[in-house]
């Protein structure tokens, strides 16, 4: 943790402050004079500083302390600082506050009051850089696949942000790519990715769902067939594989593929070759295969009904999509996308929409917002509107009680008068339990 600076003439209260700041295990420096602090400051990482107002001897202006405030400001514009002084002017301690004082405190101060408002505000400085180290993260990863085409895909998640780019780096080889996950995540949406960016962009993609093809027109559809090959065949068709030919099949559902159709499939792999349903004219293409499975296919090759010479040619690369309840930051930016700019989510519709199982993933949500949009009374899209309470989990739909005086006093003493922990405590935000403190007559 970063030191707490203390800036004051006198020496001892400068002893006095290290003392009761050692107590409670936080390290400190102490300077006299405001230009060491500006050196200080400017030397080495400070994580709070707490300084006089005045350093001159019968100096009681605090022009001193506010010259070295706006200084220091201007120096780190987040560093909190904490006002002492012995000689209290409420208009410049009203002036400095409004200009991001943390806290202006009397001499001789409160041991108490001084440490939960030390303790508050290094809390709160470690969230603010929290969260700006992943703000850079997330910045610097969008800005990694900021070049590509991402095909309208939306997503806040670092799950998702390192398929893509996965994905991306995948796309301009011709290797096979096994895209692994459950139905309705978006696999179909990974592999248009991956062809978007490829080499084969401006080529076909064909797309195919193996599990939907009836297994006797099976070779028909992936290889073709010639006239009268079978009952119905009144005149040649190619199959989806001569479709593709300098482009991208995919292959969705392969797990379902049988064990007759992996044989050929194979052959297809191995040397690009086939021939169409009732012809012996040996073709030969150039095809990039992407293809899909909800299943596991290494159980799938344990008990015989997947072959695993068929599994590596396929898996050269895997691309496991998550379950979108796995990636919950992915939720509200979808669910607004799916209602439009016309529709905006309550608040209450928030913490329902992130409880949800979402067992049929990307695909549930979106349905289920559509029917929301369709049944809403209004432009804010309210649980009622989706009707999902009936398979909410508790936490989701608990009423939420207003704490009271009591119940306040008790979360700040449990969190040893820390506010932000205290808050959290009671599901509240800083602002929200700063609110209720006021209107109980709380003391800040």
């Amino acid at each position: 943790m970063d030191k707490i600076l203390i800036v004051d003439d006198n020496p001892t209260v400068c002893t006095a402050l290290e003392l009761l700041l050692s107590i409670h295990d936080f390290d400190s420096i102490s300077c006299y004079t405001p230009a060491e602090a500006m050196s200080i400051v400017q030397k080495q990482p400070i994580g709070l500083v707490i300084q006089d107002m005045n350093f001159t001897q019968d100096t009681t202006s605090g022009e001193e302390g506010k010259a070295l405030y706006y200084q220091l400001r201007q120096l780190q514009p987040d560093l909190p600082i904490i006002l002492l002084t012995a000689w209290t002017q409420l208009e410049m301690a009203v002036e400095l506050v409004r200009a991001g004082a943390a806290d202006y405190l009397g001499k001789p101060w409160d041991d108490n009051k001084l440490m939960i408002s030390v303790k508050n505000l290094l809390e709160m400085a470690d969230l603010r850089k929290q969260n700006q180290r992943m703000h850079l993260q997330n910045q610097r990863a969008r800005e990694a696949v900021s070049g590509y085409d991402l095909c309208g895909l939306i997503y806040q998640s670092s799950a998702m942000q390192t398929l893509i780019e996965m994905s991306v780096q995948v796309a301009h080889s011709d290797i096979a790519a096994l895209i692994t996950g459950p139905n309705g995540a978006g696999k179909e949406k990974i592999a248009e990715i991956i062809q978007a960016n490829s080499n084969r962009k401006n080529q076909p993609f064909v797309k195919v769902n193996v599990g939907a093809l009836p297994s006797e027109l099976l070779e028909a559809e992936l290889f073709g067939a010639e006239a009268g090959a079978f009952t119905g065949a009144g005149k040649a068709r190619i199959g989806r594989f001569e479709a593709a030919d300098g482009g991208t099949l995919f292959l969705d559902e392969i797990g379902n593929l049988p064990l007759a159709g992996q044989v050929k499939l194979l052959r297809v792999l191995q040397t690009g070759e086939f021939e169409r349903l009732g012809s012996a004219q040996t073709r030969k293409v150039n095809v990039r295969i992407i293809s899909a499975t909800n299943a596991n296919l290494r159980d799938d090759i344990a008990t015989g009904t997947f072959r695993e010479d068929l599994f590596y040619r396929l898996n050269v690369i895997e691309l496991k999509l998550a379950p979108l309840n796995q990636r919950p930051d992915d939720i509200m930016p979808l669910a607004q996308h799916f209602a439009g700019s016309q529709f905006q989510l309550s608040h209450d519709l928030e913490a329902v929409l992130l409880s949800h199982d979402w067992s049929g993933n990307v695909r549930e949500l979106e349905n289920a917002v559509k029917r929301a949009t369709v049944l809403a009374k209004s432009a804010k899209l309210t649980i009622e509107d989706f009707g999902l309470s009936h398979v909410i989990p508790t936490k989701a739909v608990k009423t939420f009680v207003d704490p009271d005086k009591d119940d306040i006093l008790q979360a700040i003493n449990q969190a040893d008068g820390v506010i932000a922990r205290a808050a959290k405590s009671l599901g509240l935000s800083r602002q929200a339990f700063y609110r209720r403190m006021d209107k109980h007559g709380i003391s800040r």
